[in-house]
């Protein structure tokens, strides 16, 4: 691939990183606002078109008054209300077909004109299928909670999020390959005690966001607006109360994964820490990289405290979830400046 195919490519991938990024946002903003149940039909073609005219608003409507959430929680809402929150999802929906063809279109071009060599394709196709399950899981996801339950599964909504994150991730890894040049790179170990902390570091933090996920999911994020101590106590009385089986309670417990949640940040900072101390001397790059994933970790704590101090007003739990992503960025940079410097 020519410099200068690799700078466009680069240059594409990186603008899918921007929209997926707003995606999850807008997913959060969904879900806040409890739009995400408001259209019942996966229609892929037909769906593009919002409903016209007076009796097409009141059809949409009148599907959303069989489902779990009109009966049980908005059961006074009005037409004018039900407009209000389907056209969120719809906005929602229509932004991720974009993302999609954003991404296809130019994918399918680039491969069969030779911008991108077949040889070269694996990450990009890989991106693909995972846009097309994507689309999938998201309506998987809200089809669980349009019969028995107000709410969506929390497991899939968590699923649907982590999805996000791989593709990101995965476009963004791609973008930075092109960018600097992958041959110079790609046989540095990974074996450096650096570059494993900082892979320590994304672990954590993928994990901390999964239990963003079922803290969503769970609507757990309401149960205590108190901090440190969460009931009035440090070790909040419904811990690990499930009968089932403990790992029951780490995955369903609202209680159990608020508290998780809340104190394994702590974990993802202390590493942070650790490496910002490790590479406060190791190079102006790999310090300044350091310093601002200290710097979003130690943010994302601050939000996170606000969050619950506020009771999850909309736009601090937006900013929390923004800035994960952001840290999850920042640490991508970080692990493939590392292997660049140590094979340079």
């Amino acid at each position: 691939m020519s410099e200068q195919n690799q700078r466009m490519v680069s240059k594409w991938l990186l603008a899918i990183c921007f929209v997926v990024a707003f995606l999850v946002v807008f997913g959060g903003f969904v879900r806040l606002t409890r739009s995400g149940l408001s259209i019942v039909e996966w229609n892929v073609i037909s769906g593009v078109v919002p409903p016209i005219g007076e009796s097409a608003w009141e059809a949409e409507f009148a599907k959303y008054q069989q489902t779990p959430e009109f009966q049980k929680v908005n059961f006074n809402m009005t037409l004018a209300e039900y407009k209000e929150i389907f056209l969120i999802e719809y906005v929602h929906r229509l932004i991720a077909r974009l993302a999609g063809l954003t991404y296809a279109l130019p994918a399918l071009w680039f491969l069969f004109s030779g911008v991108i060599p077949w040889r070269k394709s694996r990450p990009f196709i890989l991106i693909g299928l995972l846009f097309a399950f994507q689309g999938f899981m998201g309506w998987y996801m809200v089809s669980s909670g349009l019969f028995d339950r107000p709410h969506v599964s929390h497991i899939r909504l968590t699923v649907h999020l982590l999805i996000a994150i791989m593709i990101l991730g995965l476009s963004y890894w791609t973008a930075l390959d092109l960018s600097r040049g992958k041959a110079h790179w790609e046989k540095a170990p990974w074996r450096d005690g650096a570059l494993r902390l900082t892979l320590g570091v994304l672990i954590t933090l993928l994990l901390q966001i999964s239990y963003g996920g079922l803290v969503a999911g769970l609507k757990a994020g309401y149960i205590s607006n108190t901090f440190p101590l969460m009931f009035g106590s440090w070790i909040p009385q419904g811990l690990f109360a499930l009968e089932t089986s403990w790992l029951d309670d780490l995955i369903a417990n609202p209680v159990t994964v608020h508290f998780v949640h809340r104190w394994f940040a702590f974990v993802v900072l202390g590493l942070a820490t650790w490496l910002y101390l490790r590479l406060r001397r190791a190079g102006d790059d790999l310090a300044r990289g350091a310093a601002l994933l200290l710097g979003l970790v130690s943010l994302q704590v601050v939000l996170g405290v606000s969050v619950i101090w506020f009771s999850v007003p909309l736009w601090l739990a937006l900013a929390h979830q923004a800035n994960a992503l952001g840290i999850f960025v920042a640490a991508l940079f970080l692990i493939h400046n590392l292997r660049a410097r140590r094979a340079a």
